[in-house]
């Protein structure tokens, strides 16, 4: 790789020194290499020894790792306890929620598809102010739900914001939801196609609302993310030209049929696996653990075979509705999938890069991109779990969590 190493001449310059580099998922690793920061770029990557002279470190807690671009996690909630009241709630307690939550697992960036959206933003911008460490949020805001459709697992969500969830029963009323979230600062729009009701049948978005939502949506330059829940909510967002699957149809028997997967594809439809997740509602459902696992494990094969054949997939957890943070269990059920380490990194990485077309700016350690950088402490190409063993968080060359700086867990 070229790299500027003039540039170390410069005042300003910072050294992260990891025992081995992944600049990128596709490119060689560096052994025994460097990145050089300034002003919250990268102005060098390459071998240690070619630096001629000693740069201080950017963290020198954080040297002696692996070094890897910021992980994006593409499917997350803010609702939590810890983010009540953002606007006002201690600094420190809004902080800590997002390191349980995000940055001490890597998080530099992440998308919260479905939450209270003015909350959200008042959280968003006490850290863009830099009053609280935290990663870069993006928010698709307040989501559409089916008329009188909102699903039986949120039931024991706060009765004051269930009431806020729109329902729309028209066209107009959906445009003018999509229009009130993106005008506040929101991304994206958010669509539950499909709503599980308790003795009931689910809930569907009529197609003329969901088509009219996301089109508004592409209109005005932004991504349309659907819960799709089953087959016929996969037709549906590919009617409605939806851009990610915020799930796949999970526990839903395979195979998957080979032209609907096919069609996604076609469509540059991405997914965001979130297999943990499947696992976690069938626990709660009280699924006996042999039948729980058979059913995990065919919708791991399911999602397999669609990355096999091309499909792209976006790493995401749906932390803050599931209760459990670590994204452990997630890296090792798409490795069982068959997911590559390096196909992995990608989902983390440059994949989202691409599909926000950021990629001038973030997904790789390359000169000239911003300086989110997470430093693991161990390679995940030895075991996907070295993903969740973060050693440091970097956003915008600013360190903003590291495991020695961590109370004890």
């Amino acid at each position: 790789m070229t790299t500027p190493f003039a540039q170390a001449a410069d005042d300003g310059v910072r050294a992260l020194r990891g025992v081995r580099i992944y600049p990128a998922p596709d490119a060689p690793p560096i052994d025994d290499g460097v990145v050089l920061v300034r002003d919250g770029r990268i102005v060098g990557v390459g071998a240690r020894s070619a630096v001629s002279k000693e740069i201080p470190p950017l963290a020198s807690a954080c040297d002696g790792g692996v070094v890897v671009a910021g992980f994006q996690n593409s499917h997350v909630h803010l609702n939590g306890a810890a983010f009540a009241k953002a606007k006002t709630a201690p600094a420190a307690t809004l902080e800590a929620g997002l390191t349980a939550l995000l940055t001490r697992y890597g998080f530099t960036t992440a998308f919260d598809i479905a939450s209270d959206r003015d909350n959200t933003l008042a959280l968003r911008a006490r850290v863009n102010q830099g009053e609280l460490k935290g990663p870069r949020l993006l928010t698709a805001g307040l989501p559409l739900f089916p008329p009188q459709g909102l699903p039986a697992y949120l039931d024991h969500f706060d009765p004051a914001f269930l009431a806020k969830l729109p329902q729309p029963a028209t066209v107009a009323s959906a445009l003018a939801t999509v229009r009130q979230n993106l005008d506040a600062g929101a991304e994206g729009t958010k669509l539950f196609l499909v709503t599980p009701q308790r003795d009931r049948p689910p809930k569907r978005i009529a197609a003329d609302i969901a088509e009219a939502a996301v089109a508004e949506t592409h209109r005005r330059g932004h991504l349309a993310f659907a819960h799709p829940t089953d087959l016929d909510g996969v037709r549906a967002a590919l009617r409605a030209q939806v851009d990610i699957l915020a799930h796949p149809p999970l526990g839903v028997p395979g195979p998957w049929p080979t032209e609907l997967m096919d069609a996604l594809r076609a469509a540059g439809v991405y997914m965001v696996p979130t297999l943990k997740l499947l696992r976690y509602e069938l626990v709660k459902e009280q699924v006996p653990a042999p039948q729980a696992d058979a059913v995990l494990q065919d919708s791991v094969r399911e999602v397999g075979r669609f990355a096999a054949a091309g499909g792209k997939l976006l790493f995401g957890t749906d932390v803050d509705y599931m209760e459990d943070s670590d994204p452990t269990e997630e890296y090792e059920l798409l490795a069982q999938a068959g997911l590559r380490p390096m196909q992995i990194l990608a989902s983390l990485t440059t994949v989202p890069a691409e599909r926000w077309k950021e990629t001038a700016r973030r997904g790789q350690l390359k000169p000239g991109l911003e300086a989110d950088l997470v430093v693991l402490d161990g390679d995940p190409a030895v075991s996907v779990k070295h993903f969740a063993k973060v050693k440091c968080t970097v956003r915008g060359g600013r360190l903003i969590w590291a495991a020695a700086e961590a109370p004890a867990r």
